[in-house]
């Protein structure tokens, strides 16, 4: 009998394991997707991704001699080439079907006061008034930011809060025209900002303003078309001006956004710009305005 109850749990061990191993989730194995910018079914053997599953615009073909289309995936979606400006030392992009992720360990990748003395990217300040800087230097941290890969336009606009609200192309977060609770940021505040408009805060180190005209940067965008980074609604910003004008923009929505062609991109796509305005009378604001997308949450 006792033989008989071992077999009998044997059996019924086997066939479970057989089971549980059936069930396995099998690796991914990822291929190479090139572009397809002009929707033809023929990819551009010069813009490729990794992926597990084929991505929105991509293909598996390679053979576009003539991919129109330029670096965008399809009319109106983000640019997939635009992520090349990122900081790759601090910021990782992925794609995942219909969403892309950017995180960032927030490690800069130009000079700044903020940065720890013994670090060689340390700089005695230039632009800020070391009596108003903010405490502390710049430390790895973790962000990461999930949007789509062709965010919308939502039916009505949204405001910003404080804390994180897009990632820079350096790593960076950017952070909008608010120092606390209904505390607006303060030219007393703003002298404190190196020369990229950044300074340390609870959160690390981030920016509010646009970059300095100074020897020194060499990084981030000052009165130029430069890629600034992501907005936490999907949309990319740019500097104060076009690439498709190389002027400043006169058609551009409450949030500084309009659909226009890009150096990422020949078709048109939405996208912010720093908007021509100072605030104080002294400065550029990255994004002091509403969301025209649905912002999603920086992790």
């Amino acid at each position: 009998m006792k033989q008989l109850l071992f077999y009998g749990l044997f059996i019924f061990l086997s066939i479970m394991t057989i089971y549980a191993c059936g069930n396995d989730e099998e690796p991914c194995s990822q291929l190479t997707w090139y572009e397809d910018a002009d929707g033809d079914g023929l990819g551009n053997a010069d813009i490729s991704i990794e992926d597990c599953e084929q991505p929105t615009g991509y293909v598996s073909d390679n053979s576009d001699t003539n991919d129109t289309g330029g670096s965008s995936l399809v009319a109106g979606t983000t640019p997939v080439s635009a992520f090349e400006d990122f900081n790759t030392d601090a910021v990782r992009v992925s794609f995942n079907g219909d969403e892309i992720t950017i995180e960032s360990n927030g490690l800069i990748n130009h000079t700044s006061p903020y940065w720890q003395t013994s670090n060689d990217l340390y700089i005695d300040p230039v632009i800020a008034n070391s009596a108003q800087m903010s405490p502390g230097t710049i430390t790895e941290r973790s962000y990461s930011l999930t949007v789509s890969t062709s965010p919308e336009i939502a039916s009505s606009s949204s405001s910003t809060g404080l804390g994180a609200i897009g990632i820079a192309v350096t790593g960076a977060p950017i952070f909008n025209d608010e120092e606390g609770p209904n505390i607006s940021l303060s030219e007393n505040v703003a002298s404190g900002f190196d020369y990229a408009g950044g300074h340390m805060g609870p959160q690390g180190y981030h920016y509010h303003l646009e970059a300095q005209g100074v020897n020194e940067n060499t990084q981030v965008s000052f009165d130029d078309e430069k890629l600034v980074g992501i907005i936490s609604d999907g949309f990319l910003i740019y500097g104060r001006k076009c690439n498709a004008t190389d002027d400043y923009p006169t058609d551009l929505d409450v949030s500084g956004g309009h659909s226009s062609s890009t150096q990422h991109s020949d078709g048109e796509f939405y996208h912010y710009h720093i908007i021509n305005e100072l605030y104080v009378d002294k400065y550029y604001l990255l994004f002091g305005v509403d969301y025209q997308g649905t912002a999603n949450r920086i992790l």
